[in-house]
This record gives C-alpha cells, sequence and structure tokens, in this order.
C-alpha cells in the first residue's frame, strides 16, 4: 500500500510534539515562499492619515512667502525649528552609512546561531591539569589518567595497567604522584577509583575532615566522625548494619544518623557536574482544569505560542494569473499545494489531540478529581473507537505528549495502562496499584519496615488481592524502592 504525500506530512505533524511543531513550522516558513503568517492586525482599526497627521503646536506649517513685515514670521518659524528638534537630533547620533546588503551564507548564519558546546569533564581537567606544578614525568603520568576519567568522574582502569601499556615516559611512582595531584582538582571527588575514595577525597577536601586535620596528644592523627566511618565501616554502611558500627565504634546510633544525613550531602557522581546537560523541558501540550469546583472539567490545547498560516494573495493570483510564466506557475502551485497540506495537517492534528484527550477525561474522570489512587485501566482500544480514527492514529497523537493538570505534568500515556479488579469488581490499573504500593510504603513504621509478604497482605486490605510476592518485588524494583533491611531507620 503506498500513502499519499500529504498523508505522511499529516502523520509526521500529528506525532510531533508542541515544541518540535513549532520548529517545523519554522522550517515550513522559511522554505516555502508562499506561506506566511497570518496578520492578526485588523486592518479597519488602523490609523487613517487624518490621524497619523502631526499637531499644529510643532511649528510645521506652509511657509507663505509676501513680502508683509519684510516676512519676519516665516524666518522666525525657521528659526525655532532647531529648538523643537533638539532633543531628537542629540538622540538620534550622528548619520552613518548603511552598508550594502551582502547575501548571508546560510552555513555561516547556521554557526552564529547555534548553541556553543558544553565544556567536557576531560576538558575541564585538562585545562586545570596545565597549571599544575609537577614535573614532566608526572605531567605526563597525569595525562594518561585524565584519558581513562570516565563521565562520572571516575578512573576506569587500575593504575597498574597504564604503567603495563609500554609506557616509558613515566613509572609507576611517576604514575601514583599524578593520581595524587588529579584527585586534587576540581569537581572534588573526581580521579576516585571506587565510591569509597570518592567520599573520602570530598570529606578530605572540605579541609577539617582528613586524617591530617590535627593529632591528639599522643600524636594519633584525629580524623573526624565521617571520616573514620568511611574509611573503617563503608560495607556495613551500605548494608545498614547500624548497630555494629555503633558498637564498633562506641558512638549511639543517633550519632551514626547524624553523619549519614551530612554524607548524604556528598556528591557520588563527581564528574556530572561538568559536561553537557541533556535535560529537555517539558512543555504540556493540553491543559485540563477545574471549572469553579462544579466537578466539571475543560480540556483546551496549549497551543497559543503556535503562529497561524495562511497563503499569501499576491503569489495565489499570481498562480492563477495565465500572463505569469509556465515555470513560474508551476513553482507557485507546487509550494501552494504544500502550504494547504501543512495548514490542514496543523488543524487536522488540533482536531485528533482535542477529541483524545476529552475521551481521556471522560474515562479518567476519578482520577482527576482524586488522584493518582483512582485512575482506572483504559486500552487505547477503547479511545480510538470512540474517537472514530484508527489505532496507531491514537498512539502517535499521545506520543511524546504530556498532560497537565492539579496532578502535576503527566504523559499521555500514563492514561493508557492495563489492570485488574478487585473483589468488588471494581479495575485497578497498575499505575493506581503502583501508587497505592507506594503510599503503603511511605507509611510503615521505618523501624520495622514491611517486607514483600506484609505488603501483599496490606494491598489485599486495600481492595487489592491476589498479587503474587513477586509480583509485588517486581513494582518495587521497578519504583527504585530497596528491600525492607535498608528501608530501616535505628
Amino acid at each position: 500500500m503506498k500513502l499519499a504525500p500529504h498523508m505522511i506530512q499529516s502523520m509526521e505533524i500529528l506525532q510531533l510534539p508542541i515544541l518540535a511543531l513549532q520548529e517545523r513550522i519554522e522550517q515550513e516558513l522559511n522554505s516555502n515562499p508562499v506561506l506566511e503568517l497570518e496578520d492578526t492586525e485588523n486592518p479597519d482599526e488602523a490609523a487613517t492619515p487624518s490621524e497619523l497627521a502631526p499637531d499644529d503646536n510643532l511649528g510645521e506649517k506652509t511657509l507663505i512667502v509676501d513680502t508683509d513685515n519684510n516676512k519676519a514670521g516665516d524666518f522666525e518659524r525657521l528659526e525655532s525649528i532647531e529648538d523643537d528638534f533638539k532633543d531628537f537630533l542629540d538622540q538620534s547620533g550622528p548619520y552613518r552609512t548603511r552598508p550594502d546588503d551582502e547575501e548571508k551564507d546560510p552555513k555561516l548564519e547556521a554557526i552564529k546561531n547555534a548553541a556553543a558546546p558544553p565544556q567536557s569533564l576531560h576538558d575541564y581537567l585538562t585545562e586545570q591539569w596545565l597549571l599544575v606544578d609537577a614535573e614532566e614525568p608526572v605531567k605526563k603520568a597525569g595525562s594518561a589518567i585524565i584519558d581513562y576519567i570516565d563521565e562520572r568522574g571516575y578512573l576506569s582502569v587500575p593504575l597498574e595497567q597504564l604503567a603495563g601499556k609500554d609506557q616509558k615516559e613515566f613509572t609507576a611512582e611517576h604514575l601514583k604522584e599524578a593520581l595524587r595531584l588529579v584527585q586534587q582538582l576540581d569537581p572534588p571527588g573526581v580521579g576516585a577509583r571506587d565510591l569509597r575514595e570518592c567520599l573520602l577525597l570530598q570529606l578530605t577536601q572540605r579541609g577539617d575532615e582528613g586524617p591530617q586535620a590535627g593529632s591528639t596528644a599522643s600524636g594519633v592523627p584525629d580524623m573526624s566522625f565521617e571520616y573514620r566511618l568511611i574509611a573503617d565501616h563503608m560495607d556495613a554502611l551500605l548494608e545498614n548494619r547500624l548497630p555494629d558500627i555503633a558498637k564498633k565504634m562506641d558512638c549511639s546510633i543517633e550519632r551514626l544518623n547524624q553523619a549519614i544525613r551530612r554524607l548524604s550531602k556528598l556528591d557520588i557522581s563527581p564528574g556530572l557536574q561538568i559536561g553537557r546537560n541533556d535535560s529537555i523541558p517539558i512543555t504540556p501540550d493540553v491543559l485540563v482544569e477545574s471549572r469553579d469546583g462544579s466537578g466539571d472539567f475543560s480540556v483546551r490545547l496549549a497551543d497559543r505560542g503556535l503562529p497561524s498560516l495562511r497563503l499569501n494573495p499576491f503569489y495565489t493570483r499570481m498562480a492563477d494569473d495565465h500572463q505569469t510564466s509556465e515555470n513560474t506557475r508551476k513553482f507557485l502551485q507546487n509550494n501552494i499545494r504544500s502550504a494547504h497540506w501543512i495548514i490542514e495537517a496543523i488543524e487536522q492534528r488540533k482536531h485528533t489531540l482535542l477529541k483524545v484527550a476529552q475521551t481521556i477525561v471522560r474515562h479518567q474522570r476519578d482520577f482527576f478529581e482524586q488522584g493518582p489512587l483512582y485512575l482506572r485501566p483504559l486500552p487505547m482500544a477503547t479511545v480510538a473507537q470512540e474517537v472514530g480514527v484508527h489505532l496507531a492514529t491514537v498512539s502517535r497523537a499521545v506520543s511524546g505528549k504530556y498532560l497537565q493538570c492539579e496532578w502535576g505534568i503527566l504523559p499521555l500515556r500514563k492514561f493508557f495502562s492495563g489492570g485488574m479488579e478487585d473483589t468488588g469488581g471494581e479495575a485497578h490499573s497498575w499505575e493506581a496499584i503502583r501508587a497505592k504500593l507506594q503510599q503503603i510504603i511511605d507509611e510503615e513504621d521505618k523501624t520495622h519496615p514491611l517486607n514483600d509478604d506484609q505488603i501483599k497482605k496490606k494491598l489485599a486490605e486495600a481492595g487489592i488481592p491476589n498479587l503474587a510476592r513477586r509480583t509485588v518485588a517486581k513494582y518495587r524494583k521497578l519504583m527504585n524502592i530497596p528491600t525492607a533491611k535498608f528501608r530501616r531507620k535505628y
């Protein structure tokens, strides 16, 4: 089956989010001379020439030359011009000749308008390393180390491997000295070989947390509590064995909790502070608002930023004029056809997306009134049947698009999910079940957290029975919720 070009274009436009659609419209405006922005100004409201006439007080009057009074009145008006326009002449500045308009290079313009690429972590460390004062073999060893620091800021290969790569410019001792210097660069913690070393480097660079912070009367290094906690009990800390740590460090559980709260402010991936930021802003395509607490919801598209398009009337008349050359008419007709397609595709996108959103709101009314726990299963085929379009059309309509409501900005695909029925015959979507699971975890006693079997029983008491324990564990892992052992608070 072959698709017509305008059908392909219509499907592409339907699938575009609002920001991508704005960019596509800009491309069409630049490439199609027939397509232009619709002028929203009402020509009937334009000022008439009489309204634009200057005030009589400005001294702009017809110069009448006569012999009365030796034309003294006329010359007085001429002399007053300098006073009337002195402020304007002062603000306008000196006269400058306008440079000749030359044809602009599109590639050069694209380069000028392109955003500067962000600095990579490798370049950031290299610039700092150039300022480090060290011997030449150490400098070369440091450059080799920086080459193997990953984007998170960790050294990805052992030093022994770097020393064994037929390197004759530096030795293993040079590598150790270079690593010590590299680990002093910014950001703190960079160049670490594991999580333990990364945290220790950050504590050391704070100035008073390192083993050299001071000495006791006996000469033993006075290490900070957090430093000793990480240096000597990292494995036990990761396994949440706080009573064992408290016994070995001869301290209270509360003191450990204070140290953990302080350690939580450290960065376990310091390299991500530098480099590119791939965060993409989310702009909702659909807005759902409650109508003054009446229980009804208004659904509208967030398309106020989209420009209105129209065909240039001059070019359309030229395309219909038989006196226009054949090649010109053919060129204009092709562009007019393309402009019609893009305008129709945008209107079709608005119509389809609005219909789909209205159907979603109608089926998920409980969600918009009461929250995520009341999200219902909604097959995409149901929405396609009610809207009167193909299932693939609904899939394209919701692809990459977001809905803004009282509960936040949510992807439209969130409202399409399977589910199960409870003992009362009420349907619950998998999203609602996960929300209920999160609520149970949040409300549990952290000193005695619930295991997966207990969570399963809590869900059954909430009207969601017949869930297997492995299903509970699966959803818990998908939601990045640790096991009961690691959720326990002492």
